[in-house]
């Protein structure tokens, strides 16, 4: 298990004081005036040696998106933008830092906008997270009076930072997307290139990073990039969130090191699994929009980028949601597979068209009112969706159909099955009557 003294989100469930004050007393803001003297070339490097890879999904080197930022000069100013609209079913890490740690990512947009010779930082929150933007401002409000944050703060880094509240649109989490909605559009995404490092917020160079990717930085710059590598495996360092929910015991949100194995993060601090180890069905590794492994699978297994990977599953958020085997299987990704086509924002054809296709293909399966044929009918329309789509919001719908056919076929036949002898019975019976 992770060591206490390696933690960095030490207000995790709000038992002690979010505020400046409190803050300070668990280490935020100290040293800082010494890290920013030391320039923006040495945080890029400090955070690439770290290992730090993007908390938001992507798992991309935040040391390297940041370096993709234009040199300073010209007359176009620079802009950091933190992605806090955490909408993925079974996410729920970054609304805990904004709303028991929220000093941790106003100090972390510090360095990262000196870093990337940006003077203004943008926080953008998810709709429904009232509560959460109103403790992030206040927390935003204590560092301008402290004069830690601001125009001529004591730091030197004239640095602002405005929350901005989304309407509670999925597709708004898509870097460009959310673009779009700060400057006031509606939230679609826009076509790459260009990309928003060179064309971003108000057409100026743009870096767009995960809250967590943001609010781990400045323990990495305290403490030392070897430090931070030292912790996790390798190409997957440092400590991670991890959101256990489903069927646990005790669902949470939990730090511990990047390739813990499942079966510790669930038994040690979810409480196990609901009827034991041997009751489990599937997990989604990663959040609704990751294929989703079966029991066998995860005896072994690791939660990184990597591991994951290999097993054509994904880290994505690290949101680990538990079936057990009273879990209708096909019923659990077609209500997924319903909430993507319901936040496609519908420019895309694939996406438009073959979310809604998809979702009612499944709901036929559910119900075993299909043929076998079908199955492959409905993998190969994942195909022609995955990666055919301006955004990932088209893989994400397709990637956990193709999972529960990967590994739940069986499933789907045994219902087309099951429905098939119950009709043709009943056709008979009428028929004899008849």
């Amino acid at each position: 298990m992770l060591d206490d003294k390696d933690r960095i989100f030490r207000n995790l469930y709000g038992l002690e004081d979010w505020r400046l004050e409190g803050a300070k007393a668990r280490g935020a803001w100290d040293g800082t005036k010494k890290l920013v003297e030391k320039g923006p070339e040495w945080i890029i490097d400090e955070v690439k040696a770290s290992g730090l890879r993007g908390r938001g999904g992507a798992g991309f080197p935040t040391g390297l998106k940041w370096s993709f930022m234009p040199k300073p000069g010209g007359p176009r100013p620079h802009y950091l933008v933190v992605n806090a609209d955490e909408s993925e079913p079974g996410t729920c890490k970054d609304r805990e830092i904004m709303r028991h740690d929220p000093h941790l990512l106003i100090e972390g947009c510090l360095y990262a906008g000196l870093a990337m010779n940006a003077h203004v930082a943008y926080i953008y929150v998810r709709g429904e997270f009232i509560r959460e933007r109103e403790r992030l401002q206040a927390a935003i409000d204590e560092a301008y009076a402290a004069k830690l944050i601001g125009k001529n703060n004591r730091f030197g880094w004239d640095f602002d930072v405005f929350v901005h509240h989304g309407a509670g649109a999925y597709i708004c989490g898509e870097e460009t997307a959310l673009l779009e909605s700060l400057e006031g559009k509606k939230g679609q995404p826009r076509l790459k290139p260009p990309f928003p490092a060179n064309v971003g917020l108000y057409g100026a160079p743009t870096t767009v990073n995960n809250v967590e990717s943001i609010a781990v930085v400045p323990d990495i710059l305290r403490r030392g990039a070897t430090w931070f590598a030292g912790l996790g495996r390798p190409n997957n360092t440092g400590t991670k969130l991890f959101c256990i929910s489903g069927h646990v015991n005790n669902p949470c949100t939990v730090e511990e090191e990047m390739g813990v194995s499942l079966r510790e993060l669930i038994d040690r601090h979810a409480g196990g699994v609901r009827g034991g180890w041997d009751n489990l069905l599937a997990v989604i590794p990663g959040g609704s929009s990751v294929p989703c492994l079966p029991s066998p699978a995860c005896q072994s297994l690791h939660m990184d980028f990597d591991s994951l990977s290999a097993l054509k599953s994904g880290l994505g958020t690290a949101a680990v949601i538990v079936m057990d085997q009273s879990t209708d299987i096909i019923r659990a990704i077609a209500r997924l597979a319903y909430f993507y086509k319901h936040e496609s924002c519908g420019q895309c054809t694939p996406c438009r068209e073959g979310t809604g296709w998809m979702w009612r293909v499944l709901e036929r399966m559910a119900r075993g009112e299909a043929q076998k044929g079908e199955i492959d009918m409905l993998l190969d329309v994942t195909y022609q969706v995955e990666g055919h789509t301006i955004c990932a919001l088209g893989d994400a719908a397709a990637w956990p159909i193709q999972g529960l056919i990967r590994h739940f076929r069986h499933v789907i036949e045994e219902r087309i099955d099951d429905h098939q002898a119950r009709t043709s019975g009943t056709d008979a019976v009428r028929s004899a009557a008849e």
